[in-house]
């Protein structure tokens, strides 16, 4: 600026111009709103201390216009609460004595720029001016009256607006108070040190929402945001705190931007059907974007699949919600704890165009209230709507109640009769609450601060004039009293209050009155009743939104990668149980998994049972064979002296019955239960029978062969063929049996094991242990080797005896008997061995075993003693003593039968039995 003279127009415009160029430098936008040269309307409360205010009076406007229609709740209800407080904090007589707090009061028209140029009115006074080049017309300094010192700054609503207040407002150290801002980045203390705020930051809200998401046993969920500060700032807050939290994922976050095209919402609602399980959505938006969301979902006849979250933008209104009442049934609300102040209610309801003249915007309003219009003078009446006017008391005329508008216009108006609450619906707005508290809040923070700087003073002393408003910032965030409300204002070192929110719930089923029903609250930590809760068609059961459904019991968590809350569920197979939820463990190999696979019982001990059919067989074969070898050994003793006992070789004979009778006994050793005693038999008897059977058989035709093949060769008889001789040749046999027996003793004494391999099939239910001896089924076989050979050597002995005819001697009916033995053993091996692999393994070799050794019991016995028997009991007149002949003549008589045998096969010469002269 020059020293060219100024006209006085250019004066008065000066800060104008000044407020302009501040604009700019902080970022403003372009002036087309700031250069219209006219200070901006506001309010003026005269008062000792003056408090600024800002409140979204009138809405955004169209492009180019800074302001748009009044808003009657959002705007005028805050802006009179604040009115409200001023008047019942100056006629308090305990706060603040003698001192009035005045007010200067701006629209923000819901736009943040613009909102920032209003608010450079409260920073004119810190200017420092330098107006000594500058002169009038008439060569006088100008005159500049100087404004107003705003201390602080009630204000604003939305956070967009806050935000961009606050970064002027910090520059000049002046305290702000907010009554409805919660994005959480205002929390920040080193960008935003003077922003306090009476209600609680969105990273509580979402915080609370957490807690609401997880109580309702969701894990999967989608987040809608509106672009901007409120709805991004929510969402980010929601996602962080959930990532802190853990077991929440997020399958989609959309974001619906400022200007929607045409069919964005359609494709929101496809974006969310793309992760159908996701059914509960988390939205942070405008009243707009959450009804046309809403709109969108009953388009796509998806009525009842979203399970909805709302934001406090939702809270408890109708509006979003209208025409939609279907798809947002069961929606899940949440809203700062507020109550409807009385005090407010009588005082706004008596407010009229008379009584209320200190409010330069309330005649817009009452005229959107009341769907009237107000006459002014030069002003032609608009058509088809009523004048506010009198006529309910049927009066024919106006009362004009004159006033001069900022813009020095005088006003005439009628003073109507209309009423508020009467003549027009009318409900406290939510934020009237916070508004009154913000300006306590800071009315108590100058109380304090007048209490400590000026004491015994009445009035503004010397140290509070100018307030200095960083001392003024400590004083607020030091604040703690009860509200209008009655809960407790106090500010954390953030300058956030705590945060206390009612949850809601829309209910439309099963109740007397549909709407918004409080399910629960939250400070601090949620109480949620979910037997308050009901869901679409009244259903009483919580929806899931999951993405994954538990496992089912004995299931393993496979997890998806990169989504912590989805899995595949796999069963924990075989012999596993499930250690942990997301991996299995193999059971000991004594144990078995319970049904349920949460753990490992132990595996069932079984053996072979007396009742069971693999025993009963083999125990009624060797029942039989004991009482037909019993009666045979008690026929023999019986006939000791008689010729047939004698001729078979009695004292041999009686070795091979005990034999045969040890065979038998040991079908009862293998059935019992093991033990260790129960072992060492085993062990020791089940070679020992079939040695003692074989080895007498091997010496019978041992001896029979050499006879016979001495005979050849010479007269003179062979040695070693004297019973006694031959019980010594067989107990030699048998005492390497017995030898081998006891060496095992001594190198591995006999114990049981539970073997829980043998029958371990696929299926654990079916497993089982088996109590069984350690007789693995190579010691088993190297147990019977001995025997075996003994009866392949027997046999051998028995074909080359073959030509020996059956009336000298028992060559043939030993050879049929090992002739039958081997097949049976034959028949044995593949089915012992071809059984190792199953289940039944234990079973069917104790019984193939038990009754080979029957069966071969049962062919010598039947073979050999049977015939014998059946002579003496049955025809004892064929058991006398024949004619004894000599050796040699026996040889003769062999080598002629041998001869005739070779020429005729069919006929056999053997008339003549000559019975071996035994004595030799």
């Amino acid at each position: 600026m020059t020293s060219e003279a100024l006209s006085s127009h250019q004066c008065s415009s000066l800060w104008s111009w000044l407020g302009l160029l501040l604009a700019l430098l902080v970022g403003n936008l372009p002036g087309t709103w700031g250069q219209q040269g006219t200070q901006p309307q506001s309010i003026k409360i005269e008062g000792d201390i003056t408090l600024g205010g800002l409140f979204p009076v009138h809405s955004r406007g169209p492009v180019g216009v800074p302001c748009g229609d009044v808003k009657r709740e959002k705007g005028i209800h805050r802006l009179e609460a604040m009115l409200y407080a001023l008047d019942q904090i100056n006629s308090d007589p305990e706060l603040l004595p003698n001192i009035t707090l005045g007010a200067r009061i701006l629209d923000t028209c819901s736009r943040d720029t613009y909102a920032l140029e209003q608010s450079l009115t409260f920073v004119q006074a810190l200017i420092q001016k330098d107006t000594s080049d500058v002169r009038c017309s008439n060569g006088e300094p100008p005159i500049i009256p100087k404004p107003e010192r705003v201390v602080g700054v009630i204000g604003a609503s939305g956070s967009s607006v806050s935000i961009m207040v606050a970064n002027v407002l910090r520059l000049f150290a002046i305290p702000q108070i907010s009554y409805a801002s919660t994005a959480p980045e205002l929390s920040d203390n080193s960008r935003y040190e003077f922003f306090s705020r009476v209600v609680p930051p969105d990273s509580y809200q979402a915080q609370a929402m957490v807690d609401i998401v997880k109580a309702m046993g969701w894990n999967y969920v989608s987040t809608i945001a509106s672009e901007g500060n409120y709805g991004e700032s929510g969402v980010d807050a929601f996602l962080q705190i959930s990532r802190e939290a853990g077991g929440l994922c997020i399958a989609q976050s959309i974001k619906i931007p400022r200007e929607p095209r045409p069919g964005e919402f359609e494709k929101i609602i496809k974006r969310l059907m793309e992760t159908s399980n996701a059914r509960g959505v988390i939205i942070f938006a405008n009243e707009d974007d959450i009804k046309r969301v809403l709109q969108a979902a009953k388009k796509a006849n998806l009525t009842g699949h979203f399970l909805f979250v709302g934001s406090d933008s939702w809270g408890a209104k109708s509006s979003p919600i209208q025409d939609q009442e279907e798809v947002a049934e069961g929606a899940v609300t949440i809203l700062p704890k507020r109550a409807s102040i009385d005090g407010f209610d009588e005082y706004f309801t008596t407010r009229s165009l008379e009584n209320n003249r200190r409010n330069i915007w309330f005649a817009e309003f009452w005229e959107d209230d009341f769907k009237c219009k107000l006459t002014r003078p030069g002003i032609k009446y608009e058509a088809g709507r009523r004048k506010c006017t009198g006529k309910r008391t049927q009066r024919n005329y106006c009362t004009l109640c004159c006033s001069v508008s900022p813009h020095k216009q005088r006003v005439c108006v009628p003073v109507g009769e209309e009423r508020i609450s009467r003549d027009s619906q009318y409900e406290q707005e939510g934020k009237v609450q916070f508004v009154i508290d913000a300006v306590y809040a800071m009315a108590h923070a100058l109380h304090s601060m007048h209490l400590d700087l000026c004491p015994g003073s009445m009035g503004v002393c010397d140290k509070m004039d100018p307030v200095e408003g960083r001392m003024l910032l400590q004083y607020i965030r030091s604040v703690n009293f009860n509200g209008s409300a009655g809960t407790g204002v106090m500010f954390n070192e953030n300058g956030d209050a705590p945060g206390r929110y009612d949850i809601f719930q829309y209910q439309l089923s099963n109740v007397s009155y549909p709407g918004y029903k409080v399910i629960g609250q939250w400070t601090n930590h949620l109480r949620l009743n979910p037997e308050e809760m009901q869901w679409s068609g009244g259903d009483r059961k919580i929806p899931e939104s999951v993405c994954s459904f538990p496992c089912e019991s004995g299931e393993r968590k496979k997890m998806v990668k990169g989504v912590p809350c989805c899995w595949h569920c796999e069963l924990c197979d075989g012999y596993q149980y499930l250690l942990d939820e997301f991996s299995c463990d193999m059971c000991p190999f004594d144990m078995r998994p319970l049904k349920n696979r949460t753990g490992c019982r132990a595996t069932p001990i079984i053996k072979l049972e007396w009742s069971s059919p693999w025993a009963i067989i083999p125990v009624f074969l060797a029942i039989l064979g004991i009482l037909a070898t019993t009666g045979v050994i008690v026929t023999f003793i019986r006939f000791n002296d008689t010729p047939i006992v004698r001729a078979s070789g009695r004292e041999l004979s009686y070795v091979l019955l005990t034999g045969i009778f040890l065979i038998y006994l040991i079908t009862f050793l293998m059935i019992a239960e093991p033990s260790v005693v129960v072992c060492a038999f085993r062990r020791l008897l089940l070679g020992l029978g079939m040695c003692i059977s074989y080895a007498a058989m091997l010496t019978k035709t041992n001896r029979i062969y050499r006879i016979f093949e001495q005979g050849k060769k010479s007269v003179t008889p062979p040695k070693f063929i004297s019973p006694t001789s031959q019980l010594i040749i067989t107990f030699i046999l048998i005492s390497v049996q017995v030898l081998g027996v006891f060496i095992w003793f001594g190198v591995m004494p006999p114990h049981t094991i539970i073997d829980y391999e043998e029958q371990k099939p696929p299926n654990p239910e079916f497993a089982r242990g088996v109590l069984k001896c350690d007789m693995s089924d190579l010691s088993l076989i190297l147990c019977l080797s001995y025997s075996l050979v003994l009866m392949i050597t027997c046999t051998v002995y028995a074909i080359k005896s073959r030509g020996v005819p059956e009336t000298f001697n028992e060559a043939k009916p030993i050879g049929f008997t090992m002739y039958t033995t081997c097949i049976i053993w034959l028949a044995f091996v593949p089915i012992f061995f071809g059984t190792a692999q199953s289940t039944e393994k234990m079973f069917i070799q104790t019984t193939t075993l038990t009754v080979s050794m029957s069966l071969s019991a049962t062919v010598s016995l039947g073979m050999l003693y049977v015939p014998k028997v059946y002579v003496i009991i049955f025809h004892p007149e064929q058991n006398v003593q024949k004619r004894k002949r000599s050796f040699k003549a026996v040889v003769q008589a062999a080598t002629v039968s041998t001869h005739l045998s070779q020429k005729s096969n069919d006929k056999q010469n053997g008339e003549s039995k000559i019975e071996p002269d035994r004595s030799q």
